[in-house]
């Protein structure tokens, strides 16, 4: 067995999540250089100097589409370090991240991207991906997914007030189900802290107005919201 020892490149990648026009998009690159001129890609980059890897990836976003990471949460999804992923440099390893995020701005793109847009994930799923992009992307969505069965970041997505109908709408463009009605209206608002009810209403169609609720205080979804399989 060869003790040579390799040199490794480290890269980021970023998987940013929001919700447009009720469907959960994803921002990709179109790239402006070789390898796979042309193809969409995830942002990200090289690491450079004295940089933490998050600090790559923040910078990469930046630079790339516009879009700052200054109030993202980045978690990092995984780290991924097949010997030909890139066929740049002998060995390059890229850590990949998550944000998901409401209300983000359109992207504009710079550094190396050609282009920089928001895309529909299923789109993007039937995509031909740069590099191992596929795999980061599947990997982070199937992190975003299982966050929303045990955090509260759903209601970010909403307005300030807003009906469970609303709620559930953000759940399934997420999860990429339908959900029933009662049975998820009944969850929420059991959920200890999960929804505060305002006392008020919203005309909803032809049909009754709906309660009105505000996110509460809690971070962590007590029982849990299983994502239906």
């Amino acid at each position: 067995m060869s003790r040579r020892r390799q040199t490794v490149t480290l890269t980021a990648d970023l998987v940013i999540l929001t919700i447009r026009e009720g469907r959960l998009h994803v921002l990709v690159v179109e790239r402006g250089n070789e390898p796979f001129a042309g193809c969409l890609a995830l942002p990200g980059g090289f690491l450079r100097g004295e940089e933490r890897v998050d600090e790559t990836a923040a910078r990469e976003l930046a630079e790339e589409t516009g879009v700052s990471a200054e109030h993202l949460l980045l978690e990092q999804v995984g780290v991924y370090s097949a010997p030909d992923r890139d066929p740049r440099r002998p060995r390059v390893v890229t850590c990949g991240f998550l944000a998901i995020a409401p209300d983000l701005p359109l992207p504009t793109a710079g550094s190396d991207a050609r282009a920089a847009r928001w895309l529909p994930v299923d789109e993007a799923q039937r995509s031909d991906l740069a590099f191992d992009h596929a795999e980061i992307l599947a990997d982070a969505l199937e992190q975003a997914r299982s966050q929303l069965q045990f955090r509260t970041i759903a209601t970010a997505f909403c307005g300030e007030e807003f009906t469970v109908g609303e709620l559930r709408d953000v759940y399934e463009a997420v999860w990429g189900v339908g959900l029933d009605r009662p049975n998820f209206h009944r969850k929420v608002t059991e959920a200890d802290g999960f929804l505060v009810p305002t006392g008020r209403k919203r005309p909803v169609g032809n049909g009754r107005p709906a309660a009105l609720y505000q996110a509460g205080d809690a971070t962590t979804l007590t029982p849990p919201m299983m994502r239906p399989r």
